[in-house]
């Protein structure tokens, strides 16, 4: 009884409001009616492999997007929560570069919410892993925390240093589809010991990160998982870039500096 009217109490004193703009909303770590307006959630027909939506489908079908028929993929399946633009880039950059690691919570379930048709039994969940020194400069990495709620919500294990970034790569932005994927080759690997406490042979592995441009970062991380001996890997991703937006707009993208 007197934890309930704590809340309460708390509640008065601090009303819930919304993740991004701070207007009042109904429950914590929401969206007021106008973001979620701005916010790009995907729905209907989406690609099975990195989950872009895909025109002409109904919401129970998938396909291939053009991206996916073209680039050779080491995963197999792939969900996205949003699209990168209006609202949702907003987020990611807010998350990534702003130090709002409190939008892991929201996010992180958005993304269970999005990957549970992926999960399995024997599911890993494992984040895109952040050079040492980037880590140090930043302080955190968001696809742990996301990687982290996620994780809790699926029921699954969640390893955060199981990967490793072997090298420092130079930042994405503004480099070409070839240039990332040359700019990520063999920048990852598993770490060994953690390999075999984790027991990754065998499993199937869902690999969790912010966003997905090229894809290139998250086909390091899953050739890597692969070579350890996971059965299996599938992807899911809090924003997925669009083609055109990555070609258009590369001023925008998620890997730029703050």
């Amino acid at each position: 009884m007197f934890h309930g009217q704590l809340q309460t109490a708390l509640r008065t004193v601090y009303p819930p409001s919304c993740i991004t703009c701070r207007a009042p909303v109904a429950s914590d770590f929401g969206l007021c009616g106008e973001c979620l307006r701005q916010t790009p959630f995907i729905a209907g027909g989406i690609c099975n492999t990195c989950g872009v939506p895909v025109a002409g489908l109904s919401e129970t079908e998938t396909d291939i997007c053009e991206d996916c028929l073209n680039i050779p993929r080491p995963w197999s399946r792939g969900r996205a929560v949003m699209t990168y633009q209006d609202m949702g880039r907003t987020l990611v950059l807010q998350l990534k570069h702003s130090d709002r690691t409190d939008l892991a919570r929201p996010a992180g379930a958005w993304l269970a919410r999005a990957a549970r048709p992926l999960v399995q039994g024997n599911t890993l969940v494992l984040p895109v892993p952040m050079h040492r020194t980037r880590l140090l400069r930043r302080t955190y990495n968001q696809a742990v925390l996301l990687a982290r709620v996620a994780a809790r919500h699926l029921e699954r294990q969640m390893v955060p240093d199981l990967l490793t970034r072997t090298r420092r790569t130079p930042m994405q932005d503004q480099r070409s589809f070839e240039e990332r994927f040359a700019n990520l080759d063999g920048a990852v690997s598993v770490c060994g010991a953690r390999a075999r406490s984790a027991g990754i042979a065998g499993r199937h592995v869902l690999l969790i990160d912010d966003v997905m441009t090229s894809g290139a970062t998250l086909a390091a991380c899953a050739a890597a998982c692969l070579e350890a001996g996971a059965e299996e890997v599938d992807i899911a991703v809090l924003a997925r870039v669009h083609r055109e937006e990555f070609v258009g707009r590369p001023r925008a993208s998620p890997d730029a500096a703050p």
